[in-house]
């Protein structure tokens, strides 16, 4: 069994112990309250094998005294309450009023540190995950917040698109081929992501969109092949929507000319 660092158990431990109480209340001391959390701008936080994340965390809160401070920020997957994502602690709030602030966060991921993360496959902390944080009034109130938030991190997704011959007579037939892969949270390289629907665009030469033209089935290592009868020239690729685990992404276009 492969070993794992004493930080990242007590780290998966004491996640574990917090998703068990999601249905607990928030709880603390006067009338500070979270109103609104918006994570990563709304969007999801993509994750691949090197390049270390950096993700911010906005917190609006209301006191009658005004906002003093974040003091605890805590993101884990819902599900199996392990984690990856750090707070190194330092926030700003920015005063929206007398009695309101939005409050930044910024948390950081570092791929290097997610094999150790864990006493699971990795990979199952892809998903939906859940944010806590305690906030602090000027008057001393402070409120322990408890799932003020959901949003999805994501194993990054690779696509390439290829298109053999590049130069063909109206009329013929051209191969269009790619690659699916996305990041392996385990041994921190990308593999082929197989049984995936993908679709198959062009976008004419002169025109501003791409269209979809069919849909392909990923096999074996991720790989994508399909046929296409040529009408005119113009670009070729392939799109990805995603999955709940996995980055939507869509590949460079191939362009093909008429001979």
């Amino acid at each position: 069994m492969r070993g794992r660092t004493a930080w990242a158990a007590a780290g998966g431990a004491a996640a574990l112990v917090l998703t068990t109480a999601t249905g607990a209340h928030a709880e603390g001391r006067g009338d500070i309250r979270v109103v609104k959390t918006v994570v990563n701008g709304g969007g999801n936080v993509i994750v691949g094998t090197s390049k270390t994340i950096r993700y911010p965390v906005d917190i609006t809160v209301k006191d009658n005294s005004g906002v003093k401070k974040l003091t605890d920020v805590f993101t884990f997957n819902q599900t199996n309450g392990y984690r990856f994502a750090t707070w190194d602690g330092d926030s700003s709030c920015t005063k929206k009023s007398a009695t309101t602030s939005v409050c930044r966060a910024t948390m950081t991921i570092v791929p290097a540190w997610i094999p150790d993360s864990d006493t699971i496959d990795s990979n199952r902390v892809a998903g939906v995950w859940r944010l806590d944080a305690t906030v602090k009034a000027n008057d001393g109130d402070y409120w322990i917040s408890d799932h003020i938030a959901e949003y999805k991190v994501k194993r990054a997704a690779r696509l390439t698109t290829v298109i053999a011959p590049e130069k063909v007579a109206k009329g013929a037939r051209a191969t269009v081929t790619g690659k699916l892969s996305r990041a392996d949270w385990e041994d921190l390289k990308y593999h082929g992501f197989t049984g995936q629907q993908v679709k198959l665009q062009f976008r004419k030469k002169g025109a501003a969109h791409y269209s979809t033209v069919s849909t392909a089935s990923t096999g074996e290592a991720g790989k994508l092949s399909t046929k296409v009868t040529v009408t005119s020239a113009g670009s070729w690729r392939w799109y990805f929507p995603g999955t709940t685990t996995t980055s939507l992404k869509v590949s460079t276009g191939d362009v093909l000319d008429l001979a």
